[in-house]
């Protein structure tokens, strides 16, 4: 219960709903036991007036008797059935406290789960995986919410009947209770082993269905590779296989699942046979009256599933406990990226003094001893390699990351100072790899802007070399987007991306190798645009593509981690550097590719 004592403060939240449900348990658990005591009176009454009935056969007063009898009978009936329909009137109360209790802390969970997930930094993503948070939020904490709803629900009620029950029925007799309750242990503990054997079983059958899922999807995903590659019968064969491991791990399921009713039924058969064998005995020894044994097989009865309920509820505490125990690793991961308080409109000045940093993750060194600085308005291009650390840069800028040693300023003002809201809604950052949402193309410009105006979402399209790409679409700016962007191409993903940014009239523009997806044409035409958005903000454009470096006022290039070189355009190119080599390699392959569309 250690991992699960972090649901308390939830429980003290709804702790008079909870106590409300008890309230109704502790009466629904009366009104189910007052129908025993009825039976066994009416058996008693029927025992009692069967000879008095007979004994005036033939006369007047027999009928009198009758309709005596008749009644008492009728009135024990319709109690009965009074007592059962306020048992289940008050069965639904519990329900709607205590299992709306566990959806409202589920709801109040998930969404604690999901904020914390928001909040942490993106070296917390870069460790895990998405299928993994998401297992978290849903099967985790549904496995919770079983805890909090039936496992507490069901615990209140063996725990109440228990107390009112158990020491009523000794005080009519403890022998026969004694005998009674002696096979409802081991239905309880045979219920948790085979549960428990159940609950494995299950699991492995889902670990063996998503594995079998997701060889499915990446088959179908690429089925074009498995064609070119002929490999349609080894596919078929690994399906095969993947197929009978689940339908194997299905049938031992189902043979566990054969065995849970007739375990239960053979149980409680037993313990009604010792309770009318120990029964009749004490009947013939005249410790009880006939009525006690037909009350005791009720009450058997009505103590089945709280004893079954005991087994389960073991084992659906020990499954919350350690989805509980999965999600306390997450919401204990500390936020390593601390927001200030310094809040302004900056103006753009930046500056790197001696950064160093590195990916704990990985160990990977990115970056050591970089130092360059940039004016507001300016731009700066940072050029280099794959691995270079140019997005390295663009992440702690825009303060994804920390760094290790150095500094990094904006305006002066160190940007660990800043308030981290404050801060990211005055930059602009196309990241290299695009992420559009599944919304519309005007949703997805404005993004980081509520309620922008359409003006600014086509000129921001306009400006992207979007604006055409969008009017020949039906339904124009409300088209909506498949899963991840899938829609559009490369380019024209990354052109969204690119409005998306602008779009919010940022002071620090960041362009993270944000033409990479685009031809030579288009990448032109871009970057002529570009010119115009650059004017009077900050741009820092990262790519390993000198074409869109020669817009910046400065460049510097980048080798594993380290300033090789800084400079302008021109003055980079006017000596023998790795800025010439890289321009003059890409210059030919340019003209190559000019070449061969030509022939084309």
């Amino acid at each position: 219960m250690k991992e699960l004592s972090y649901l308390n403060k939830y429980l003290f939240r709804y702790k008079y709903r909870l106590l409300l449900g008890l309230l109704f348990i502790i009466i629904s658990n009366i009104f189910a036991i007052i129908p025993a005591q009825i039976v066994r009176r009416s058996i008693n009454l029927v025992e009692e007036n069967i000879a008095l009935f007979k004994m005036y056969e033939g006369l007047a007063l027999q009928d009198m008797i009758y309709d005596i009898f008749a009644g008492s009978i009728l009135i024990y009936g319709v109690a009965i059935l009074a007592m059962a329909l306020l048992k289940g009137f008050f069965t639904f109360l519990t329900r709607q406290t205590i299992i709306v209790v566990s959806r409202l802390i589920e709801f109040d969970l998930k969404n604690d789960v999901y904020e914390h997930y928001q909040a942490l930094p993106t070296s917390f993503y870069r460790k895990n995986n998405t299928g993994d948070l998401m297992a978290r939020i849903s099967e985790d904490v549904n496995k919770v919410r079983m805890y909090l709803g039936p496992g507490i629900m069901y615990g209140l009620n063996l725990f109440t009947l228990f107390a009112i029950l158990i020491p009523y029925m000794f005080s009519v007799n403890a022998r026969l209770t004694l005998y009674t309750l002696i096979p409802l242990p081991v239905l309880s503990l045979s219920i948790y082993y085979v549960n428990n054997i159940i609950n494995r079983r299950s699991e492995e059958i889902q670990r063996s269905l998503s594995g079998l899922s997701t060889y499915v999807q990446e088959a179908f995903s690429g089925i074009r590779v498995i064609k070119s590659f002929v490999r349609e019968t080894d596919s078929s064969e690994k399906f095969i296989n993947a197929s009978n491991d689940y339908k194997d791990k299905s049938i031992r399921l189902t043979f566990v699942n054969a065995l849970f009713i007739p375990l239960i039924v053979a149980l409680i058969g037993l313990s009604s046979v010792i309770t009318v064998f120990i029964g009749g005995s004490e009947v013939i020894r005249g410790a009880i009256s006939p009525g006690v044994i037909a009350e005791f097989i009720i009450y058997v009865n009505m103590l089945t599933w709280p004893v079954t309920s005991l087994g389960w509820i073991t084992s659906i505490i020990q499954r919350a406990a350690a989805s509980q125990k999965r999600i306390n690793e997450f919401m204990h991961t500390e936020n390593d990226i601390i927001s200030g308080d310094f809040r302004k409109e900056i103006q753009g000045d930046l500056e790197l003094k001696n950064v160093s940093f590195y990916y704990t993750d990985s160990g990977i060194k990115a970056l050591e001893n970089v130092s360059f600085s940039v004016t507001a308005g300016q731009s700066i291009a940072i050029v280099g390699t794959t691995g270079s650390g140019k997005s390295t840069i663009a992440n702690i800028v825009s303060r994804m990351y920390d760094v290790e040693e150095g500094n990094v300023k904006i305006d002066g003002v160190n940007i660990q100072d800043y308030d981290l809201h404050n801060l990211r809604s005055q930059i602009g950052y196309v990241p290299q790899d695009v992420f559009l949402f599944s919304d519309s193309i005007m949703n997805n410009i404005s993004f980081g802007t509520v309620n922008m105006e359409q003006q600014r979402i086509e000129a921001a399209a306009y400006n992207a070399d979007l604006k055409q790409t969008i009017d020949d679409f039906p339904e124009g700016f409300g088209t909506r987007l498949g899963e991840r962007g899938i829609t559009l191409s490369g380019g024209q993903k990354q052109r969204l991306s690119i409005a998306r940014a602008i779009a919010r009239d940022p002071k620090i523009l960041i362009l993270d190798d944000c033409l990479s997806a685009v031809d030579t044409k288009t990448e032109n035409t871009i970057l002529t645009s570009l010119k115009d958005i650059m004017r009077g903000r900050t741009t820092i454009i990262i790519s390993h593509r000198v074409s869109s470096a020669k817009l910046a006022d400065k460049i510097v290039v980048l080798d594993e981690g380290h300033i090789v070189e800084e400079g302008t355009n021109e003055s980079l190119l006017a000596r023998d550097s790795v800025y010439k080599a890289l321009y003059e390699k890409q210059m030919q392959a340019d003209e190559a590719e000019k070449q061969e569309r030509t022939l084309q």
